[in-house]
């Protein structure tokens, strides 16, 4: 169980896993880092002794980088967003917070209070 070096493309002992932890048994999993070790067994071993020194952890993952695919160019252009969606953003809304304060000032103007009671005679 040999790995190859990204750099020279060379045959190396040690391959790369991602650890992967939760903190509590109902939290989520989160990528922590990345190891070297020779196979999975020692690179479990490696994230214990880790997490052992800093961290309290519910369980552990370990990923062999070789398992993880991610997208080439192609189709990390189809991650980009339509020019036409700008209404599922918030930045779009703020002008409303100015726009209720002035509707509120509207409506509770001093001459708009006392044209509910009525004329007085």
């Amino acid at each position: 169980m040999e790995g190859v070096s990204k750099m020279t493309g060379e045959k190396t002992f040690y391959q790369e896993y991602e650890v992967f932890s939760k903190r509590t048994p109902s939290s989520t999993f989160q990528h922590q880092f990345s190891l070297l070790a020779p196979n999975e067994d020692m690179a479990l071993i490696l994230a214990q002794e880790n997490f052992m020194r800093r961290e309290p952890v519910a369980d552990i993952w370990i990923v062999n980088r070789k398992n993880v695919r991610k997208m080439d160019a192609e189709e990390k252009m189809t991650l980009g967003r339509l020019d036409n969606k700008e209404y599922r953003t918030t930045k779009g809304y703020g002008y409303l917070k100015k726009k209720w304060r002035q509707y509120e000032q509207q409506v509770l103007d001093e001459k708009e209070i006392l044209s509910w009671g009525g004329e007085r005679k």
